[in-house]
């Protein structure tokens, strides 16, 4: 019976964040990740470098006795490096069972925004947009909605479990 209980009430859980994504920018485009993902938020700490991880894996955290991985999103989608500062922020999500921080320049709002008010994005290249699961239309702006779940492959996923 109460196994029942909990059951409900994570799904009632599932269903109050679903829809509603959190808005970070990386120069001037607005991204969105899902509210489920998202563990917490931080200011930019100190970074301890590991060698022998890709570029834009950028280190180790240590969060409240936690070490987690730390990854520029800027990196990881190409884009050249900017100095950190005070906006910038670490948003700390768990991707399969692995908590890791997400390196973004600023993070703005959390925003409904409705399943008809999702796009697919254009397959404008031969690798696709493998990172962006959908358009978001937020009024007269678009917001680029992550696919969480291929930030990291599966290996990278174990790889940075073993940190």
């Amino acid at each position: 019976m109460d196994e029942v209980v909990v059951q409900e009430f994570i799904e009632q859980e599932e269903d109050t964040q679903k829809g509603k994504f959190l808005i970070f920018t990386l120069e001037k485009e607005s991204y969105g990740i899902e509210i489920k993902y998202v563990t917490e938020i931080i200011g930019i700490q100190q970074i301890t470098e590991v060698p022998e991880l890709p570029e834009y894996i950028r280190g180790i955290i240590n969060l409240r006795g936690k070490i987690i991985p730390v990854m520029d999103v800027r990196l990881r989608f190409k884009k050249p490096f900017k100095e950190y500062n005070d906006r910038t922020c670490v948003i700390v999500v768990d991707i399969r069972e692995v908590a890791i921080g997400l390196i973004v320049d600023s993070v703005s709002e959390v925003l409904s925004i409705s399943e008809n008010e999702i796009v697919a994005p254009p397959d404008m290249s031969k690798g696709g947009n493998k990172y962006i699961k959908g358009i978001g239309k937020v009024g007269s702006e678009v917001k680029l909605l992550l696919d969480c779940d291929k930030l990291l492959s599966g290996e990278e996923v174990e790889n940075l479990s073993e940190i």
